[in-house]
């Protein structure tokens, strides 16, 4: 037998917590050096099985680099209430990710808006798992989606 349903935890307005994930688009020349920073995919997935832990669900995913805090893309489904909280697969990701840790930290602590880091372990990258990312991310136009 599967294991009980869990009841989604609420948020402000009584439905689930809502959540927006952030990856980092990092280049594919750093497979080598970080892959994980690398693979957006990855980092997307940690992040859902976060929230799904937590009966949260993610709304949005953002895949960006060196992002300004102050960008319209952080704040508009957050504005829109269509976003309860951050969460970054890790410190690292998020300093990819953004321009300024401490702004985006100062910013959401303003608004009211939380932001959580996954840290659950990240994937240990083989040379099959590398050349499946460097696929995955330089054939995307290709309609290559990895699988």
């Amino acid at each position: 037998m599967g294991e009980p349903a869990r009841a989604a935890a609420a948020g402000p307005e009584g439905g689930a917590v809502r959540v927006m994930a952030i990856a980092s688009l990092t280049p594919l020349e750093e497979l080598d050096a970080d892959p994980f920073l690398v693979d957006s995919r990855s980092q997307h997935a940690m992040c859902a099985r976060w929230a799904a832990d937590r009966g949260y669900v993610v709304t949005r995913e953002l895949l960006v680099h060196a992002l300004r805090s102050d960008h319209d893309v952080l704040w508009a489904d957050v504005d829109a209430g269509h976003v309860d909280l951050f969460v970054v697969p890790s410190h690292r990701v998020l300093r990819a990710a953004l321009r300024s840790v401490d702004e985006f930290t100062a910013e959401c602590a303003r608004r009211g808006v939380r932001l959580e880091t996954a840290g659950l372990a990240e994937p240990r990258y083989d040379a099959e798992m590398k050349k499946r990312v460097h696929r995955r991310m330089s054939m995307p136009t290709a309609g290559y989606d990895g699988c």
